[in-house]
């Protein structure tokens, strides 16, 4: 388990979407453990109370909260924020996790399949930093972290939709970091680019191939010749949550073992 530190991000007040699991439970979990209070959201009631639980559990106090969202909602977003403004206090942090994606070149996608993905990957993340910022500006030093993928780097003709999903938030990302310095506001906005990381994702690779021949096809592409950890990517969402990372803003942090160099 992580060491457990009280400092690195004492007093900030997390906000995380697709937190049921994988990446966005690991962030919630990284920075509870270091000091943080966290509202957890995700479209699994269940799993994302589940997680808080557990969070209140491993702390030994109340330092997490849940509550069902679906990112592609307006409305829920104006609502979610200001449940978990009440329930913290205030927010000073904004992760937007939560992502999908869908396998096809243009002409095979759909309109609907091609809508669904660029809803929950890019409008979401509109969605979550247009009504979250009024409120980081109130808790300033703040910052949003945006996770995105080595997909806005690397393009692969059956992940067209992705591809394009995730560079766009790459590139919003960098234009909510420059507005906001341009305004003198102390909010800043990076994104976290992942490889392939051993989450629910990719595990019907595994399934399909078994260990030895996924592991061999996914890792083909990473100079370090191995998929990452959750915790590879929650430790570079701790450093841009945290004071640690005031003067770093319109970043993209790539968490990929090397695969965007070659």
């Amino acid at each position: 388990m992580t060491e457990i530190s009280a400092h690195r991000v004492a007093g900030k007040k997390a906000f995380i979407t697709g937190a049921a699991g994988g990446l966005g439970a690991a962030i919630a979990r990284m920075l509870a453990r270091h000091g943080a209070l966290v509202f957890l959201t995700d479209i699994d009631e269940g799993g994302v109370r589940a997680v808080a639980a557990s969070i209140n559990a491993e702390r030994g106090c109340n330092v997490a909260w849940a509550a069902p969202q679906n990112v592609r909602e307006e409305e829920r977003w104006q609502a979610v924020l200001a449940e978990a403004d009440a329930a913290m206090g205030g927010l000073s942090v904004l992760v937007n996790n939560a992502g999908i994606g869908a396998l096809g070149g243009v002409e095979s996608l759909t309109p609907k399949e091609w809508a669904r993905v660029m809803g929950v990957n890019v409008d979401a993340v509109y969605l979550g930093c247009k009504y979250a910022l009024p409120l980081l500006k109130q808790h300033q030093p703040a910052a949003i972290i945006n996770i995105s993928s080595l997909a806005a780097f690397k393009a692969d003709p059956d992940y067209s939709v992705y591809n394009t999903s995730k560079a766009a938030v790459a590139a919003l990302s960098k234009s909510i970091a420059v507005d906001c310095a341009r305004q003198r506001v102390d909010v800043r906005c990076n994104s976290i680019h992942p490889a392939f990381i051993r989450t629910g994702i990719v595990e019907p690779f595994f399934e399909q191939l078994g260990e030895q021949e996924a592991l061999r096809k996914l890792t083909r592409g990473i100079p370090m010749k191995r998929l990452g950890e959750v915790d590879d990517v929650a430790w570079a969402a701790l450093y841009l949550a945290s004071d640690e990372s005031r003067y770093v803003t319109a970043a993209e942090i790539r968490v990929d073992g090397g695969a965007s160099a070659v």
